[in-house]
Protein backbone atom coordinates (compact mmCIF):
# COMPACT_ATOMS: atom_id res chain seq x y z
CA UNK A 1 0.00 0.00 0.00
CA UNK A 2 2.58 2.44 0.88
CA UNK A 3 4.59 1.56 -2.25
CA UNK A 4 1.52 2.11 -4.25
CA UNK A 5 0.92 5.58 -2.51
CA UNK A 6 4.55 6.90 -3.18
CA UNK A 7 3.99 5.52 -6.91
CA UNK A 8 1.24 7.44 -7.05
CA UNK A 9 2.83 10.35 -5.79
CA UNK A 10 5.68 10.39 -8.15
CA UNK A 11 3.54 10.19 -10.96
CA UNK A 12 1.22 12.86 -10.29
CA UNK A 13 3.44 15.53 -8.40
CA UNK A 14 7.57 14.55 -9.86
CA UNK A 15 8.81 17.78 -10.96
CA UNK A 16 9.16 16.00 -14.48
CA UNK A 17 5.94 14.48 -16.46
CA UNK A 18 6.18 11.61 -18.60
CA UNK A 19 7.00 13.85 -21.79
CA UNK A 20 10.52 15.41 -19.58
CA UNK A 21 8.79 18.79 -18.98
CA UNK A 22 7.15 20.38 -15.99
CA UNK A 23 3.77 19.34 -15.16
CA UNK A 24 0.99 22.19 -14.64
CA UNK A 25 0.02 20.58 -11.15
CA UNK A 26 4.18 20.63 -9.94
CA UNK A 27 4.44 24.19 -11.27
CA UNK A 28 1.18 25.06 -9.27
CA UNK A 29 2.42 23.51 -5.98
CA UNK A 30 5.62 24.95 -6.55
CA UNK A 31 4.48 28.30 -6.92
CA UNK A 32 2.39 27.97 -3.55
CA UNK A 33 5.40 27.10 -2.04
CA UNK A 34 7.62 30.66 -3.30
CA UNK A 35 4.53 32.91 -2.33
CA UNK A 36 4.62 31.32 0.62
CA UNK A 37 8.29 31.53 1.32
CA UNK A 38 8.49 35.22 0.17
CA UNK A 39 5.65 36.06 2.45
CA UNK A 40 7.18 34.84 5.30
CA UNK A 41 10.60 36.42 4.14
CA UNK A 42 8.58 39.78 4.12
CA UNK A 43 7.62 39.76 7.66
CA UNK A 44 10.98 38.44 9.47
CA UNK A 45 13.48 39.34 6.79
CA UNK A 46 14.41 35.34 6.02
CA UNK A 47 13.12 32.00 5.28
CA UNK A 48 12.75 32.15 1.51
CA UNK A 49 15.41 29.39 1.33
CA UNK A 50 14.24 27.58 4.23
CA UNK A 51 11.04 27.24 3.38
CA UNK A 52 11.49 26.50 0.18
CA UNK A 53 13.79 23.97 0.56
CA UNK A 54 11.51 22.44 3.28
CA UNK A 55 8.70 22.59 1.36
CA UNK A 56 10.18 21.34 -1.98
CA UNK A 57 11.80 18.39 -0.38
CA UNK A 58 8.71 16.72 0.27
CA UNK A 59 7.84 17.17 -4.05
CA UNK A 60 11.50 16.40 -5.45
CA UNK A 61 15.27 16.02 -4.38
CA UNK A 62 17.24 18.00 -2.44
CA UNK A 63 19.36 19.03 -5.70
CA UNK A 64 16.26 19.96 -7.71
CA UNK A 65 14.63 22.30 -4.85
CA UNK A 66 18.05 24.01 -4.73
CA UNK A 67 18.34 24.18 -8.39
CA UNK A 68 14.65 26.11 -8.41
CA UNK A 69 15.77 28.81 -5.19
CA UNK A 70 18.57 29.88 -6.60
CA UNK A 71 17.32 33.32 -8.86
CA UNK A 72 14.54 33.98 -6.78
CA UNK A 73 16.83 33.87 -3.59
CA UNK A 74 19.72 35.35 -5.15
CA UNK A 75 17.48 38.92 -6.56
CA UNK A 76 15.41 39.03 -3.28
CA UNK A 77 18.64 38.84 -1.21
CA UNK A 78 20.17 41.64 -3.32
CA UNK A 79 17.07 43.68 -2.77
CA UNK A 80 17.51 42.97 0.79
CA UNK A 81 21.02 44.30 0.46
CA UNK A 82 19.96 48.20 -0.12
CA UNK A 83 21.44 50.53 0.61
CA UNK A 84 23.92 49.48 -1.42
CA UNK A 85 26.77 52.08 -0.56
CA UNK A 86 26.49 50.86 3.09
CA UNK A 87 27.54 47.58 2.01
CA UNK A 88 31.38 48.38 1.90
CA UNK A 89 31.60 49.36 5.48
CA UNK A 90 29.76 46.33 6.17
CA UNK A 91 32.08 44.12 4.46
CA UNK A 92 34.76 45.17 7.11
CA UNK A 93 32.75 43.22 9.57
CA UNK A 94 31.40 40.39 7.92
CA UNK A 95 34.02 39.97 4.74
CA UNK A 96 35.78 36.62 6.01
CA UNK A 97 32.99 35.11 6.75
CA UNK A 98 31.84 35.73 3.64
CA UNK A 99 34.91 34.00 2.25
CA UNK A 100 34.43 31.14 4.24
CA UNK A 101 30.90 30.44 3.03
CA UNK A 102 32.12 30.58 -0.49
CA UNK A 103 35.00 28.23 0.57
CA UNK A 104 32.79 25.91 2.64
CA UNK A 105 29.91 25.36 -0.17
CA UNK A 106 32.83 24.62 -2.94
CA UNK A 107 34.24 22.04 -0.15
CA UNK A 108 31.54 20.78 0.22
CA UNK A 109 30.18 20.23 -3.29
CA UNK A 110 33.28 18.34 -4.07
CA UNK A 111 33.33 16.19 -1.22
CA UNK A 112 29.39 15.27 -1.41
CA UNK A 113 28.50 16.54 -5.15
CA UNK A 114 25.11 17.58 -5.42
CA UNK A 115 22.37 17.66 -2.16
CA UNK A 116 20.43 14.22 -2.99
CA UNK A 117 19.78 11.47 -1.49
CA UNK A 118 18.50 10.26 2.18
CA UNK A 119 21.57 11.55 3.83
CA UNK A 120 20.71 14.96 2.19
CA UNK A 121 17.06 14.69 3.58
CA UNK A 122 18.64 13.90 7.14
CA UNK A 123 21.20 16.78 6.89
CA UNK A 124 18.36 19.27 6.10
CA UNK A 125 15.57 17.75 8.90
CA UNK A 126 18.64 18.16 11.34
CA UNK A 127 19.45 21.82 9.92
CA UNK A 128 15.94 23.19 10.28
CA UNK A 129 15.38 21.64 13.56
CA UNK A 130 18.56 23.30 14.99
CA UNK A 131 17.93 26.62 13.89
CA UNK A 132 14.12 26.35 14.95
CA UNK A 133 15.34 25.45 18.60
CA UNK A 134 18.09 28.35 18.64
CA UNK A 135 15.47 30.15 17.16
CA UNK A 136 12.68 29.82 19.47
CA UNK A 137 15.63 29.86 22.49
CA UNK A 138 14.99 33.89 22.18
CA UNK A 139 18.85 33.42 23.39
CA UNK A 140 21.50 36.47 22.63
CA UNK A 141 24.63 35.77 21.97
CA UNK A 142 27.40 38.20 21.67
CA UNK A 143 30.45 37.94 19.98
CA UNK A 144 33.52 40.34 20.71
CA UNK A 145 35.67 42.04 18.33
CA UNK A 146 38.64 40.07 18.69
CA UNK A 147 36.41 36.97 18.92
CA UNK A 148 35.31 37.86 15.31
CA UNK A 149 38.96 37.42 13.63
CA UNK A 150 38.93 33.43 14.08
CA UNK A 151 35.17 32.60 14.44
CA UNK A 152 33.59 34.58 11.12
CA UNK A 153 35.53 33.06 8.92
CA UNK A 154 34.85 29.60 10.65
CA UNK A 155 30.89 30.11 10.77
CA UNK A 156 31.34 30.78 7.67
CA UNK A 157 32.92 27.48 6.51
CA UNK A 158 30.51 25.81 8.52
CA UNK A 159 27.48 27.01 6.87
CA UNK A 160 29.15 26.66 3.40
CA UNK A 161 29.75 23.40 4.14
CA UNK A 162 26.07 22.71 5.30
CA UNK A 163 24.76 24.81 2.20
CA UNK A 164 26.07 22.26 -0.27
CA UNK A 165 24.70 19.32 2.11
CA UNK A 166 21.34 20.22 2.62
CA UNK A 167 20.48 23.94 -0.16
CA UNK A 168 19.62 25.50 3.91
CA UNK A 169 22.18 28.31 4.71
CA UNK A 170 20.77 30.39 7.63
CA UNK A 171 22.79 27.87 10.12
CA UNK A 172 24.95 29.04 11.92
CA UNK A 173 25.36 32.45 10.08
CA UNK A 174 21.90 34.12 10.93
CA UNK A 175 23.12 33.07 15.12
CA UNK A 176 26.54 34.72 14.48
CA UNK A 177 25.18 37.78 12.72
CA UNK A 178 22.91 38.20 15.34
CA UNK A 179 25.55 37.65 17.80
CA UNK A 180 27.46 40.68 16.29
CA UNK A 181 24.87 43.07 18.06
CA UNK A 182 24.26 44.62 14.64
CA UNK A 183 21.12 47.68 14.29
CA UNK A 184 18.14 45.97 12.99
CA UNK A 185 18.50 47.70 9.34
CA UNK A 186 22.48 46.68 9.08
CA UNK A 187 21.29 42.99 10.87
CA UNK A 188 18.89 42.52 7.78
CA UNK A 189 21.35 43.74 5.08
CA UNK A 190 23.91 41.35 6.51
CA UNK A 191 21.74 38.52 6.01
CA UNK A 192 21.12 39.97 2.31
CA UNK A 193 24.86 39.96 1.94
CA UNK A 194 25.57 36.55 3.46
CA UNK A 195 22.43 34.94 1.80
CA UNK A 196 23.43 36.31 -1.57
CA UNK A 197 27.15 34.54 -1.31
CA UNK A 198 25.46 31.72 -0.50
CA UNK A 199 23.21 31.65 -3.48
CA UNK A 200 25.85 32.21 -5.81
CA UNK A 201 28.01 29.44 -4.20
CA UNK A 202 25.52 27.34 -4.52
CA UNK A 203 24.75 27.63 -8.07
CA UNK A 204 28.40 27.30 -8.61
CA UNK A 205 28.18 23.75 -6.53
CA UNK A 206 25.21 22.67 -8.65
CA UNK A 207 26.94 23.68 -11.94
CA UNK A 208 29.88 21.49 -10.96
CA UNK A 209 27.36 18.42 -10.22
CA UNK A 210 26.32 18.84 -13.14
CA UNK A 211 22.77 19.60 -10.93
CA UNK A 212 21.75 23.10 -12.95
CA UNK A 213 19.70 22.16 -15.86
CA UNK A 214 18.63 24.56 -18.08
CA UNK A 215 15.25 23.88 -17.50
CA UNK A 216 15.91 24.41 -13.82
CA UNK A 217 17.03 27.87 -14.68
CA UNK A 218 13.80 28.94 -16.86
CA UNK A 219 11.53 27.75 -14.01
CA UNK A 220 13.73 29.24 -11.29
CA UNK A 221 13.26 32.73 -13.02
CA UNK A 222 9.88 32.30 -13.32
CA UNK A 223 9.22 31.71 -9.65
CA UNK A 224 10.90 35.42 -8.83
CA UNK A 225 7.13 36.39 -9.57
CA UNK A 226 5.53 34.98 -6.64
CA UNK A 227 8.44 35.00 -4.22
CA UNK A 228 8.68 38.78 -4.95
CA UNK A 229 4.65 38.77 -4.72
CA UNK A 230 5.29 36.84 -1.17
CA UNK A 231 7.54 39.35 -0.40
CA UNK A 232 5.20 42.30 -0.89
CA UNK A 233 2.20 40.51 1.41
CA UNK A 234 4.69 40.17 4.04
CA UNK A 235 5.83 43.05 4.19
CA UNK A 236 2.14 44.46 4.27
CA UNK A 237 1.67 41.63 7.16
CA UNK A 238 4.35 42.86 9.09
CA UNK A 239 3.22 46.04 10.16
CA UNK A 240 -0.18 44.10 11.24
CA UNK A 241 1.22 41.17 13.26
CA UNK A 242 3.01 41.10 16.23
CA UNK A 243 6.77 39.72 14.84
CA UNK A 244 7.52 37.41 17.82
CA UNK A 245 4.51 35.79 17.63
CA UNK A 246 4.54 35.16 13.80
CA UNK A 247 8.36 33.83 14.94
CA UNK A 248 7.21 31.23 17.30
CA UNK A 249 4.63 29.69 14.62
CA UNK A 250 7.55 29.92 11.66
CA UNK A 251 9.93 27.80 14.08
CA UNK A 252 7.70 25.69 15.28
CA UNK A 253 6.55 24.78 12.05
CA UNK A 254 10.03 24.42 10.64
CA UNK A 255 10.83 21.80 13.04
CA UNK A 256 7.86 19.89 12.21
CA UNK A 257 8.93 19.88 8.73
CA UNK A 258 12.66 19.03 9.74
CA UNK A 259 11.75 16.37 11.88
CA UNK A 260 9.54 15.10 9.07
CA UNK A 261 12.08 15.04 6.86
CA UNK A 262 14.69 13.33 8.83
CA UNK A 263 11.67 10.32 9.13
CA UNK A 264 11.30 10.35 5.85
CA UNK A 265 14.91 9.68 4.85
CA UNK A 266 15.60 7.37 7.38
Amino acid sequence: MARKSMDFFTEHFSIFNASGAYSVGTLVLVTTVFILAGAVKGVVGLGLPTISMALLALLMSPAQAAALLVIPSLLTNIWQMRPFDAVPPLLRSIGTMQIGIFVGTMMGAWLLGAPAGDAAGVALGVALVAYACWGLTGRSIVVSPAARTWMGPLVGFATGFITAATGVFVVPAVPYLQALQLSRDRLIQAMGVSFSVSTIALALGLWLNHSYAPGAAGVSLLMLIPALMGMSLGQSLRQRLPVAHFKKVFFCSLIVLGLYQVAAAV
